[in-house]
């Protein structure tokens, strides 16, 4: 089953300086965090903030590749999480009907959050990875800083 997502943080986990993309569940109150690389740590972030960089970066050239192509991304979807490794799909609507093609989670991110399409986690994954918040509907500031101080306690390879 799948679990619909929204980015909620893009951040640095102290003393490492690891990036991470915390989701949540659009109906619930699981986080699930996802270490990733600086680059996509910035497109994402970029995209988040509403900031267009001075040159296009590969995650808008693909998402405008996609579009003149006739094509739009419907959804992405984490897929699974084996031995420390998140796995994901994006799903590409086009002339020929749905095209799935294998990702690594943080390029799905940094390319739905250009073009809006919708995310998602396998309910698998967050058994596995979430992390659950104390309140139902919405985090509070002091909520979200606690997350935070329990990503700086945690080894990034503990979620890879």
């Amino acid at each position: 089953m799948m679990i619909e997502m929204k980015i909620i943080n893009v951040q640095e986990v102290l003393p490492t300086n690891v990036p991470v993309v915390i989701l949540q569940e659009e109906s619930g109150n699981r986080l699930l965090p996802i270490f990733i690389g600086r680059p996509e740590a910035t497109a994402i972030g970029l995209s988040l903030a509403n900031q267009d960089p001075p040159r296009p970066m590969t995650h808008d050239l693909l998402a405008t590749i996609v579009e003149l192509l006739g094509f739009k991304v419907e959804r992405i979807e984490i897929t699974e999480l084996r031995e420390k490794t998140f796995f994901a799909d994006i799903y590409f609507r086009g002339p020929n009907g749905v095209e799935v093609v294998s990702s690594r989670p943080s390029d799905a991110l940094a390319v739905a959050v250009r073009t809006g399409a919708t995310i998602y986690a396998d309910e698998g994954v967050m058994d596995q990875a979430s992390y659950l918040a104390e309140e139902e509907d919405t985090l509070s500031e002091t909520q979200i800083d606690d997350f935070r101080d329990f990503l700086d306690s945690v080894n990034p390879d503990d979620f890879a």
